[in-house]
């Protein structure tokens, strides 16, 4: 048999074991390698990662740090903004997950501004600060217009073991129900429009305080005895073994959400004004100040009263104490503050047919 070479045929080898395939396939390797070396190269780091979350977790932090600076002139969004802003912490785990899914360490930083913020603002909320002790127990309670069992409501809050009792929107309807059910436990009672107070403890000198819930040009003409039909505060002097305590019950006017008007809050406004001119009107140093403010006490439409109280649920509660809805609180609106005596303690007590739960508070002197 007669060889032929692969020269003389002019084939060159091209087969899969030759030496020019095998230098092709390491090309192809090595292109591979290096667009993969691009792409890595190309992507961003984990500082470059996550623009969207970095940026939103600064602008939560700033939110919160700057809320005061948010104008009330359009739907009072500032004052809708205070009332719940404690709720705003909940976009944090939101934004570290982001991140964190992101692997994206620029969001991780940012979102140190908004922990930071939100603790220094809230931070002191979350422990107990409660003390043993006390010389009064006071309780405050909105026991709903719509209550379908003020019976039942009286006995719950008869319960409590409070020395003074404070209640507001009071119908009517509802009042015998209260004075009687109450009656036993509490001797002394006073009742003005919607609210009242029940006192273990001898009470005097008790007045309607004016909250500019009658407003306008005819509100002046209005006799007196119309006017305290539907009055919502009131002033009492108690007499306790360590002196005389002016008590405060008050339920200013409600706040409304509609496209229209925003946040409406012009009438509890007004009222809050108003009470804290009473408030500064007053002489006695020991003062307590129960009811339902339809409001929380971050919110600047109470700067004037709490430049001159504090909160016993900030100073010696546990938690933030929300109480409306009763069902699912998100915001304290029922308030118990305080001058001239010390919190010691700060609760919420269950629920009872009203859609407000009440707060209960033990001061000393």
């Amino acid at each position: 048999m007669t060889r032929v070479d692969a020269a003389e045929t002019g084939q060159s080898g091209t087969g899969p074991g030759s030496a020019d395939s095998g230098s092709r396939w390491a090309d192809i390797g090595r292109r591979a390698n290096l667009r993969r070396l691009i792409r890595i190269a190309s992507r961003p780091g984990p500082w470059k990662r996550g623009p969207v979350p970095a940026a939103l977790a600064l602008l939560l932090g700033m939110f919160l740090l700057l809320h005061a600076e948010i104008p009330n002139r359009i739907g009072h969004l500032g004052s809708l903004a205070e009332t719940v802003l404690p709720w705003f912490g909940l976009f944090v785990p939101v934004l570290l997950a982001a991140a964190l899914w992101r692997r994206s360490a620029s969001a991780v930083a940012a979102l140190l501004l908004p922990v930071v913020v939100w603790l220094n603002l809230f931070g002191g909320l979350l422990g107990d600060r409660a003390h043993a002790g006390g010389d009064l127990t006071v309780v405050s309670h909105n026991v709903g217009a719509d209550n379908p069992d003020p019976a039942g409501t009286a006995r719950h809050l008869s319960a409590s073991g409070a020395d003074l009792l404070a209640l507001e929107e009071i119908t009517p309807q509802a009042k015998p129900v209260y004075e009687k059910g109450l009656a036993k436990a509490y001797p002394y009672h006073s009742v003005l429009g919607t609210v009242g107070l029940w006192s273990k403890l001898p009470l005097s000198d008790t007045e309607p305080v004016d909250i500019a819930m009658d407003y306008g040009p005819l509100a002046a003409t209005k006799p007196a005895g119309v006017k305290a039909t539907y009055a919502r505060s009131l002033r009492a002097t108690v007499a306790t073994h360590r002196g005389p305590l002016a008590v405060y019950v008050a339920h200013l006017g409600s706040v409304r959400v509609n496209p229209r008007a925003g946040f409406w809050t012009d009438s509890r406004d007004r009222g809050a004004q108003a009470l804290a001119k009473a408030v500064a009107a007053e002489r006695n140093e020991r003062l307590v100040l129960l009811g339902d403010l339809n409001g929380a006490t971050d919110d600047r439409a109470f700067a004037g009263i709490m430049s001159r109280l504090r909160s016993t649920q900030v100073a010696a509660g546990s938690g933030f104490g929300f109480t409306w809805p009763a069902k699912f609180p998100v915001v304290r609106i029922d308030q118990i503050l305080v001058r001239g005596v010390r919190p010691e303690s700060s609760w919420s007590l269950s629920a009872t047919a009203s859609d407000h739960l009440p707060v209960a508070a033990r001061i000393s002197w």
